[in-house]
């Protein structure tokens, strides 16, 4: 693989340099339909607008990503997804058309990349025969019962388009858009950590169909219209194994020094200890909160400890990232590196042995000022997921109320 790679980055060497030295182009301030090889060949489109030179917005429903990391080199564009390590370059065309690849470089994934002024992420063809607005039980791996997973699919069409998003017990799909043709649904989301599309059959009350992210991976699922289905409950999927009712830990800060719940820091605090990665959006949409939060409280007893897993192969890299996030989100709580070179749950749960497992990035232990565990979270409803969000914000608030209030 290794080799391979070497061999595919001489050639995108090779094909940004072949073009004319003193040819420069830019960016045109237009509406953009990108599109990212997928299998089957499939393409995973979104929606992106520039703003100026040095600025676009990505869209995916009501989400706007902004990313204001783009340079030039000759006529091809180099463009840095925020927080996330992934970057895409690409030659800029006479017709203003773009043609690269979609690059994240640790996990060595070089993805075909092409673009065109269009504001349409996908054609509209034919009327929609079938309305998917609501709630549906959602499974992938339908004939696989050893990885079948139960979801949850929320839905909302007007007229072709669908918006909506996919919950699972250890967090959501985040914000998916796109449009049924005839009875053919196709939904798509690009973050620049995740490549995401969806294709299905529709008929009322089913769905059919593949899950695709980026061109590495892909699923079937299968889903039936259930307004009445609900995810098993996210306080009880992890826990404290027999014996223990504490957490304990040492892991290394950016400095390194070594930080655990021991210190002074955190002595008669409550303490929300979160366990994610900088590579992972649900982890992304959590830190937003959680960082918001902790600015607007920090002058009571309260503390948060970020605790990450990255797959990057060097601790450098891993702080590299680390301190990306901790800058672009404006976090004030420290971030521990507590694993690097894999983002193994079963890995993880060796570096945490209380835990009966670690069944999802994120996770959240809620630590009263004691320093007993209160309640472990699994997974993160964020903004996608409208009601659920809202409920998710009452519920921590008052259950850190609640914790704060005892003596």
């Amino acid at each position: 693989m290794r080799l391979y790679i070497c061999i595919l980055l001489t050639v995108l060497s090779l094909l940004f340099s072949c073009k004319n030295d003193t040819h420069t182009s830019k960016l045109p301030l237009v509406s953009y339909r990108g599109s990212i090889e997928a299998q089957d060949e499939k393409n995973i489109q979104f929606i992106f607008k520039v703003t100026d030179e040095q600025t676009l917005n990505v869209y995916n429903a009501d989400e706007i990503i902004t990313v204001d990391e783009i340079t030039y080199e000759k006529d091809t564009v180099i463009i840095k997804m925020p927080v996330f390590e992934s970057v895409i370059k690409a030659v800029v065309n006479k017709d203003s058309s773009l043609t690269g690849f979609y690059i994240k470089p640790n996990l060595n994934r070089i993805v075909p990349f092409n673009a065109s002024p269009n504001e349409d992420r996908f054609e509209i063809n034919s009327k929609a025969n079938e309305n998917i607005s609501g709630n549906w039980k959602v499974e992938f791996s339908p004939n696989d019962h050893e990885e079948t997973n139960a979801a949850k699919g929320i839905f909302e069409q007007n007229g072709n388009r669908v918006t909506g998003t996919i919950r699972t017990t250890t967090g959501d799909y985040r914000y998916l858009e796109g449009v049924i043709n005839n009875n053919q649904l196709q939904l798509s989301t690009f973050d620049g950590a995740h490549a995401y599309l969806f294709t299905a059959t529709v008929t009322d009350s089913t769905m059919s169909g593949n899950f695709y992210s980026g061109n590495h991976y892909k699923e079937p699922f299968t889903a039936k219209r259930n307004e009445s289905f609900e995810l098993a409950n996210a306080d009880t999927l992890t826990h404290l194994k027999e014996g223990y009712d504490k957490l304990a830990f040492s892991f290394p800060d950016e400095n390194g020094n070594m930080i655990s719940l021991g210190d002074d820091r955190f002595k008669n605090k409550v303490v929300v200890v979160q366990i994610m990665g900088t590579w992972c959006p649900n982890c992304l949409d959590e830190t937003r909160y959680y960082s918001e939060y902790y600015k607007a409280n920090k002058d009571k007893d309260l503390e948060f400890i970020g605790l990450a897993f990255e797959y990057v192969k060097s601790d450098t890299l891993a702080f590299k990232a680390i301190n990306r996030l901790k800058d672009r989100v404006n976090v004030e709580y420290p971030i521990l590196l507590a694993q690097y070179g894999t983002t193994s749950k079963e890995k993880a749960q060796e570096k945490l042995p209380m835990l009966n497992h670690v069944l999802s990035y994120p996770t959240s232990i809620f630590i009263d000022k004691k320093g007993k565990v209160r309640k472990i979270h699994t997974g993160f409803n964020g903004p996608a997921t409208g009601d659920k969000f809202k409920s998710f914000q009452q519920e921590f608030t008052m259950f850190l109320d609640q914790l704060l209030n005892e003596e």
